[in-house]
Formats: C-alpha cells, sequence, structure tokens
C-alpha cells in the first residue's frame, strides 16, 4: 500500500537556514524557483550565462549566478534542466564543489537509478516529482492549495534525507494535496513507461493510426480528425476528473456499449504483450542506454523524428481545424 504524506508530516524548520539552488529555470525549474521563494525559502538560481532563462530569471527577481557558483553557495543542489544535459553538467559543474554538507535532490530520478550520476557517499540524494507540469503546479499553489507529488530517498548521509524532502514537498505546496513515498527506480521506471505506452507513444500512435484508417476508409481528413483527435481531450477531461465509469456514463449508450466491447479488439492483449515487453526494455536499462549513450546522436535523431511527426498529414489537418476552432494561432487556414 502507497504510504501517504500530508502537511502534518513535514516540517519547514528543515530548510531554516539553508539554500537550495535551483538549477535550470524552465518547465519545472521556473515554477519550482518562484514557488519555494513564495513559501520563505531562500533560493538561488543556478543558469547559463547571458541566455534567455537566464533574462527571465532576472525579470522575476533573481540574481542568477553559473551553476558551479550556486552549486557552492547552496545547501540543496535541485537539478532541473533536462535528462540528457544533467551528467556533463554534474560532472564538469556540480560534482566539484559538493561536500558532507550538501544534498543533491531532483524531480525525476533517471539519471541517478539508471547510473548516468553517481554522486558520493557523504550526501543526501532526495527526491520531490510533481505530479503536474510546473505551470499547473504554480497556479494551484497561488490558489492556496498544490498539486501531488512523489517523494524519495536515494542516499540518506545525513540522517534527515526523509525530512528535508518533505519539507521541500511542503514547500512546493504538495502536501496540502498529499505526497507518496517511492523510490528513485519506481519513480524513473513508471514515469518512462507510462509515457512510451500511453501518455506519449501510445496516445500518439493511435490518434495517428485511427486518423490513417478513417481516411483509408474514404472519410473525410477533417472529420476524421475531430473523431480521434479534438474529441480525445474531452474523453481525457471527463476521466481525469472522475475516473474510467465518470467517462463512460458522460457519453450515450451507444458510445458506451461500442467503447467497452470494441475497443478490447483494438487494445488487445497482443498490444499488452508489447507493453510488457516495453517494461523490460526500460528495466533492463536498455532505453538509457539507447538515449543516454550517445547525447548528440540522440538529440539529432530526436530532431529527425520531430520533423517525421510534423509532416504526418494528421498534424496538417489538425493545425487547420484547430485554427478554424480559434485554438492555434497563426495556422494556415483553408
Amino acid at each position: 500500500m502507497a504510504k501517504f504524506y500530508h502537511d502534518q508530516d513535514a516540517d519547514m524548520k528543515y530548510l531554516q537556514g539553508k539554500t537550495i539552488a535551483v538549477i535550470g529555470y524552465g518547465n519545472q525549474g521556473h515554477a519550482q524557483a518562484l514557488t519555494f521563494r513564495d513559501s520563505g525559502v531562500n533560493v538561488v538560481v543556478g543558469l547559463k550565462p547571458g541566455g534567455k532563462s537566464w533574462k527571465l530569471a532576472e525579470q522575476e527577481g533573481f540574481k542568477p549566478l553559473p551553476v558551479d557558483e550556486a552549486a557552492k553557495q547552496s545547501d540543496i543542489i535541485h537539478m532541473l534542466f533536462p535528462d540528457l544535459e544533467q551528467p556533463g553538467v554534474y560532472k564538469k559543474l556540480i560534482e566539484p564543489n559538493l561536500n558532507d554538507s550538501k544534498t543533491i535532490s531532483c524531480s525525476h530520478g533517471y539519471n541517478i537509478h539508471f547510473k548516468q550520476i553517481i554522486p558520493p557517499k557523504n550526501v543526501d540524494v532526495i527526491m520531490v516529482a510533481p505530479k503536474s507540469p510546473g505551470a499547473r503546479l504554480r497556479e494551484i499553489y497561488k490558489e492556496g492549495f498544490g498539486v501531488p507529488a512523489l517523494v524519495a530517498v536515494y542516499q540518506d548521509a545525513s540522517g534527515n534525507a526523509k525530512q528535508t524532502i518533505l519539507a521541500m514537498a511542503k514547500a512546493l505546496g504538495h502536501t496540502k494535496a498529499g505526497v507518496i513515498e517511492t523510490t528513485f527506480k519506481e519513480e524513473a521506471e513508471t514515469d518512462i513507461i507510462g509515457e512510451q505506452t500511453v501518455l506519449g507513444g501510445g496516445s500518439m500512435e493511435l490518434v495517428k493510426k485511427g486518423f490513417e484508417v478513417l481516411v483509408e476508409a474514404g472519410y473525410q481528413p477533417e472529420l476524421a480528425y475531430f473523431e480521434v483527435a479534438s474529441e480525445l481531450k474531452l474523453m481525457v477531461d471527463l476521466l481525469y476528473e472522475g475516473g474510467l465509469t465518470r467517462m463512460m456514463k458522460m457519453i450515450s449508450h451507444t458510445a458506451q456499449y461500442g467503447s467497452m466491447t470494441v475497443g478490447p479488439r483494438v487494445i488487445d492483449d497482443h498490444v499488452k504483450e508489447n507493453m510488457r515487453k516495453v517494461v523490460k526494455f526500460v528495466q533492463s536499462g536498455e532505453f538509457a542506454k539507447e538515449w543516454s549513450g550517445d547525447p548528440k546522436r540522440s538529440m539529432e535523431r530526436l530532431g529527425k523524428l520531430m520533423d517525421e511527426l510534423q509532416e504526418h498529414p494528421v498534424e496538417k489537418v489538425g493545425k487547420k481545424i484547430r485554427k478554424m476552432a480559434g485554438i492555434e494561432k497563426g495556422a494556415t487556414a483553408y
């Protein structure tokens, strides 16, 4: 059974007198740095000098520092920049500034779990992983609540690692909603497997294949897009708000019956077996080896894949539909 922690289980005293260096100012770094500061935590932002993020951090009241200087001046080094960049930056700019009083923290256990970063034994290694994009974290915090999160301790050199990460979770508002205790292994693997099989890879391929099948059957591409993409948001919103049962109850009886009798013919045991293969692919470290083994080559391949996706007919039709509906600005209309 999952173990949950709430406000009463976390004490901000474990952050008193400490400085958190938020390394990176993207989706999560931006939101978390502002939220830590609003909660009274002393925050510095570590960035590459002169970039867009540096200027944005200055505009929002921070005095950003080069990454190595931020690591040197802080007690908790909170790494919130892209996975592929972390090992190199860590080795060059963060590791030389570690000592017994330092804590390494992150919001995704990927690099620690898959040994892309191997921290020394004399530092705490912890994780707080918001279960939402940074913008949503910030929005809900400003409303006086918080989004759920996962917390984990990988290494407890000080004896206070768990208290520290619970205090960080409280500062971000997570303990108002509830945080779940996990491990770096469980968070990293479930996150990647979920992204690949359902959230990103699975849903994207389902939309593409559904669109292709409808168009091949002679239906208008615009109608196909509505049926497999536009209306998907409505269904996911219902799922998010009340689970699968609510989602089914809010659609027609015809849709209910068809969904529950025909859906398993499409997403069948063969698909489930493919998902099991993905689990093994991730757990074995093969995905991490493929993605992180040669970062330059991985980014080149990713760029080509993104170019191919942009050229898919579902994207071109979708751009027109979103422009027509006033959802997307700047797209080419009919």
